[in-house]
């Protein structure tokens, strides 16, 4: 008879695992999905030239028309509101402007992402971060009828604090829905969806397509659409059931969304696995940011989200893509198809975003971090070598070229998605709210800085630019060796018994747990 019975499970369990699916889908579409498309249809620098060696080298991508129509409308804007066009150097400063409000503004995101994940909960919180989209896009797509380029950067500004929400809440949100065999393939998926939006951000701003001088408004503007999709199917969706059960005490709520999100066969063995981290849990508030510094239970989690997160925006990367038009012409690219070549360093990272997301519970963690580093290193070192001979051998301008898509293949295998399940993995109910805060806090502040100093790395160090980002390679690569713990395939409690004894490793007892009776460990 239990034969007979279990047939009948299976498509019952492939109707479940298309619910996680759609949960994934919805949360990136609306999530990191954002940031990736935003950072790529207006952030392609304008052209400037640059006295390199002995030839005049475009430092700068100029595939990109947006920033050049921007700039025109702000000179007419002045125009027509004075009678005078706006001095060259004012222009420029109103262009700096629109685009480092995007990391200001996430770096408010950041600090917002931390009290809306425990208030608002991990869905709610990424249904509510559309109100910043829809205003943004409101005002982006009115800015040219109202001659308003203020009205640009209140956008940019807005899209800034959206992104920085989203991408802290989104990962949280999939690493806790997630069954532990799965976390790791499920949190790489926010790597997948930054990828793909970075790639849809280089299409669409094609000139064929809203790449022109006409479109520019509407090409701001359709950041809307990923923000209409993620409200139509998010809320049909289950809240994660970790905060249902430790943070609000919902038993009942958290049965019915592991039953949607598993299957019925497994939920009672993962829903005690819960209940045991609830009673970690029992009797502690939800952690603040600064708390995290001071208390030495966190002291290696910490260090680790310093240093790992640091590593993945000093890397170099944005970088790379930044001087990619101009190794991309002196190869031989013609000039209208520099475009192109550019839209195919995106595929390049959404290409190994598929594959780490594929082969990481396999792998592990460490090994995809250490390897993607050392990839790094080695390429970035090619690639400088080949920037210092271009002069020297005729074949160099295609050596830089072909290093400047195996970086990005090496960037996309280990950094830019195994950093962003750390928070979620490192630490645990109470604390990891407060941790998504610092290590989004961080990641804007050296997007900010990178994007500050790179004109002036480039200046000072020419073709010797890649230096100062080949040590921070290899400094993740040493630092994941020897002091990140493995977490793949692990629970929670196991990964917190785990860091526990690194912390403390005088003493041979874990954390005392205490039974599970009522928790609210979302107070503020």
């Amino acid at each position: 008879m239990e034969d007979e019975q279990e047939p009948p499970l299976q498509p019952r369990t492939q109707i479940q695992g298309r619910v996680l699916f759609l949960t994934i889908c919805a949360a990136g579409i609306g999530g990191t999905f954002q940031f990736g498309y935003n950072l790529s249809i207006i952030n392609a620098p304008t052209v400037r030239q640059n006295s390199v060696g002995e030839k005049a080298y475009p430092v700068e991508a100029d595939w990109h028309l947006c920033p050049q129509h921007i700039q025109e409308f702000t000179n007419e804007t002045w125009w027509v509101r004075t009678g005078w066009p706006l001095p060259d150097h004012l222009v420029l400063l109103v262009w700096s402007l629109i685009v480092s409000l995007y990391p200001l503004g996430g770096l408010l995101g950041a600090l917002l992402a931390g009290p809306f994940a425990i208030m608002l909960g991990r869905k709610k919180s990424l249904l509510v971060n559309n109100i910043f989209v829809v205003a943004a896009a409101i005002l982006f797509g009115s800015s040219r009828r109202a001659g308003s380029f203020e009205m640009i950067m209140l956008g940019r500004l807005l899209m800034g604090i959206s992104a920085g929400v989203s991408m802290n809440i989104q990962p949280m949100y999939l690493g806790e829905s997630a069954p532990k065999e799965l976390r790791g393939t499920v949190a790489m998926t926010s790597a997948i969806f930054t990828a793909l939006g970075i790639v849809m951000g280089q299409v669409v701003s094609l000139r064929e397509l809203l790449g022109g001088p006409q479109a520019w408004p509407l090409l701001l503007a359709s950041c809307l659409v990923p923000g209409v999709l993620q409200l139509a199917s998010l809320p049909l969706l289950p809240e994660s059931p970790r905060y249902l059960l430790i943070d609000c005490g919902d038993r009942a709520t958290c049965l019915a969304a592991l039953q949607r999100l598993r299957g019925t066969t497994e939920v009672m063995v993962e829903l005690a696995e819960l209940e045991e981290e609830r009673a970690a849990c029992r009797g502690r508030r939800a952690r603040r940011p600064w708390e995290l510094f001071k208390d030495g239970t966190f002291r290696r989690q910490v260090i680790s989200l310093v240093v790992l997160g640091s590593a993945m925006e000093l890397c170099g990367n944005d970088s790379i893509y930044a001087y990619a038009s101009s190794v991309f012409r002196e190869a031989g690219v013609p000039e209208d198809k520099v475009q192109y070549a550019i839209v195919g360093t995106g595929c390049c990272e959404l290409l190994t975003a598929f594959i780490s997301c594929v082969v990481i519970e396999r792998v592990g963690r460490r090994v995809l971090l250490m390897g993607g580093y050392s990839l790094m290193t080695c390429w970035g070192s090619v690639f400088t070598a080949a920037l210092c001979l271009q002069s020297s051998f005729p074949w160099m301008p295609y050596l830089a070229m072909s290093c400047i898509f195996a970086f990005i293949l090496s960037f996309g295998i280990g950094p830019a998605g195994v950093t962003g399940i750390l928070a979620t993995e490192l630490f645990d109910q109470t604390a990891r709210p407060a941790a998504y805060m610092v290590c989004g806090a961080l990641m804007w502040t050296m997007l900010f800085l990178v994007w500050l100093g790179f004109p002036f790395l480039m200046e000072g160090l020419s073709h010797f630019f890649y230096v100062p980002f080949l040590g921070v390679c290899v400094c993740g690569a040493i630092y994941t060796g020897f002091f990140l713990p493995e977490t793949k395939g692990k629970t929670f409690l196991e990964i917190s018994e785990e860091l526990h004894r690194l912390n403390f490793p005088g003493q041979s007892q874990g954390p005392m747990w205490r039974s599970p009776e009522v928790i609210r460990s979302t107070e503020l």
